[in-house]
Formats: structure tokens, C-alpha cells, sequence
């Protein structure tokens, strides 16, 4: 996608749903890429034996993927200059999979700076994972 224009963009736009799926293979690949090897992220019976329903998503993979949403949606990732969140609920990834679905709300556009302020809303199974979640992008 484009970079996206300070000019083109207003308070209340809209960004997604998008839905981006999560698999056993997703979270091995993301184990082995950040070296968090947790059996609770890869192996059922221990993520059972702590008290889990099934295996769950890591937290970072799960901000990450939400993160992409926003920085496809500004055209480039070094665009992102804030991120944060808070993790309310596991994303439960059972061996038929789990989706996440992201979306975004701009909240304020701010000319002076060229940065816009995007709330963002990630759920899996129609309950919301991440809380407080905020990206600020900078927009030329």
C-alpha cells in the first residue's frame, strides 16, 4: 500500500477488519524466530497442566500482527512511531487454528506535528485480546 497523506486522512476513519490467521505452525515459526520456547505457547498437555484451555499465542506475535495492520495502513512500518498496549485475554490457538481480527479508529489527527492517533481493537472468538491498544503514525 502507499504511504498514506496527513491530508487524506480524518477523525473516525475506519481501518479494517482484517483478519489474520493463527496457527500451531504460525506459533513454532515465532518460537524459533524469538527464541520463546514457553511449552505453554507449543505443547497442549503442559498448557492444559497450568491451567490454559490449549496452547495460546504468544503476546508479542499477537501485538505484532495487530501492529502490521496499522503500518500496512500508513505504507510503511518506520512510520509507527508509538505503539503500546495492554494484554487482557490468550489468544487460544487449537489445532484447527484462531483468527484475530483488527481494526482501527483514527481518534485525532494532529497537522502540527503530522501525526495521527489510531485506537486500535484486536479480537479472537469475538473477545477482545489486547487493551489500550494505541498506535501514533506519522504522516507527511
Amino acid at each position: 500500500m502507499a504511504a498514506r497523506a496527513l491530508d487524506t486522512v480524518t477523525v473516525g476513519e475506519t481501518i479494517g477488519p482484517v483478519t489474520i490467521p493463527v496457527t500451531r505452525e504460525t506459533l513454532v515459526a515465532y518460537a524459533n524466530a524469538s527464541g520463546d520456547q514457553n511449552p505453554i505457547h507449543q505443547d497442549e498437555d503442559f498448557a492444559r497442566s497450568v491451567g490454559l484451555p490449549d496452547v495460546i499465542a504468544h503476546g508479542m506475535w499477537t501485538m505484532g500482527a495487530a501492529g502490521s495492520v496499522v503500518s500496512r495502513w500508513a505504507g510503511d512500518a518506520g512510520r509507527v512511531v508509538e505503539y503500546g498496549t495492554r494484554f487482557t485475554k490468550p489468544v487460544v490457538v487449537p489445532v484447527s487454528g484462531n483468527e484475530l481480527v483488527v481494526e482501527g479508529t483514527v481518534k485525532a489527527v494532529d497537522a502540527e506535528t503530522g501525526r495521527v492517533t489510531v485506537e486500535v481493537t484486536v479480537s479472537a472468538e469475538a473477545v477482545k485480546v489486547l487493551g489500550r491498544c494505541v498506535a501514533v503514525v506519522r504522516l507527511d
